[in-house]
């Protein structure tokens, strides 16, 4: 019976959440500050959510991190999704095998 209570709850809210900014807000939004805090929350949950699992992913969080910060080095010069992807997994598995 909690099952069914915990499911319901977590509808509730799910449901609440996307639909009383609908109801509520029914002119654009003005405010500066509102709109880039509104337009970044994707981004930084998305951050919250992802360097954490890339350290602790790998068997040593030292692999991990070194993949990241050399990821996202390429990343910033310019290389694509695949070749930083490929950078990223070939660098983790070679600091693996000697860590």
């Amino acid at each position: 019976m909690n099952n069914y209570l915990y499911i319901a709850v977590m509808a509730a809210v799910s449901y609440a959440i996307r639909v009383l900014p609908l109801t509520l807000i029914r002119k654009p939004i003005r405010n500066r500050f509102l709109q880039s805090f509104l337009y970044y929350v994707p981004y930084v949950t998305l951050a919250v959510m992802t360097f954490p699992a890339i350290i602790h992913a790998t068997q040593t969080p030292i692999s991990g991190a070194v993949a990241l910060v050399v990821g996202a080095a390429a990343a910033w010069l310019g290389a694509g999704l695949f070749p930083v992807s490929v950078l990223c997994c070939a660098l983790v598995f070679v600091i693996e095998l000697f860590v």
